[in-house]
């Protein structure tokens, strides 16, 4: 259900934690990598931010 969602290609607004510190993506999904269990998403100005899913806390 949530895969469904997050291949509609929509904008989308993640929260997640990285190192320690919580940070925030906004992008479009560019890939999802079940096997490394990665979530890769295209930013405004074109840059690929890799966020692992254990880490996201929120998705909008």
């Amino acid at each position: 259900m949530i895969l469904k969602e997050l291949a509609k290609g929509r904008l989308v607004t993640i929260n997640y934690y990285k190192d320690g510190l919580f940070r925030t993506c906004k992008g479009h999904i560019y890939g999802l990598d079940l096997r490394h269990q990665t979530l890769s998403l295209k930013g405004e100005n074109q840059q690929i931010c890799s966020i692992r899913l254990s880490g996201i806390r929120e998705i909008h």
